[in-house]
């Protein structure tokens, strides 16, 4: 758990997982053992503060369950060009100019939403919930948004138009 010694909360230990993914991806420029090792450190990390926190063991499982499902479609989607990806609540959102790359969010597992004009990924035992009529914006409003990347850096495209 080397990388992830001073996290105190399961927030600091997502958002310095985000920073490290950019930084050590393998499509970045990045090793794939380190970004492994990344990876199993982030898995211990969850579990372990999963567990130390006043969450029930339905909540604890729920979390971890979540944070690998969620991970493996950001890792999924995180260098696509021209998109920008943000949680919102307990769904992954994409917007941006995503139609050059609608092949690649559909085989993340991504949903495209026409009222929305966006795409999304929610976990399995969201499915079949009430469909609301609320836009993205009020969305957000009600459940706040975390951008997991806004923007492309100038390595990511440089390399993607490799």
């Amino acid at each position: 758990m080397k990388y992830f010694n001073e996290c105190k909360t399961l927030d600091e230990a997502k958002k310095l997982y985000r920073k490290l993914s950019k930084q050590y991806h393998p499509d970045i420029c990045g090793d794939v053992t380190i970004m492994q090792e990344v990876n199993n450190c982030y898995e211990e990390v969850i579990k372990k503060l999963a567990n130390e926190s006043d969450l029930s063991k339905e909540e604890i499982e729920q979390e971890i369950r979540f944070s690998e499902e969620y991970r493996i479609v950001i890792e999924k989607i995180i260098l696509l060009p021209g998109i920008h990806i943000e949680l919102i609540g307990l769904w992954i959102w994409v917007t941006g100019d995503s139609l050059p790359v609608r092949t690649q969010l559909a085989a993340a597992g991504l949903i495209f939403s026409r009222p929305k004009i966006a795409w999304y990924y929610r976990s399995k035992e969201y499915q079949g919930r009430s469909r609301g009529k609320m836009n993205l914006d009020d969305i957000r409003a009600k459940y706040g948004s975390k951008p997991i990347r806004p923007n492309h850096t100038k390595n990511s495209k440089k390399l993607l138009k490799r």
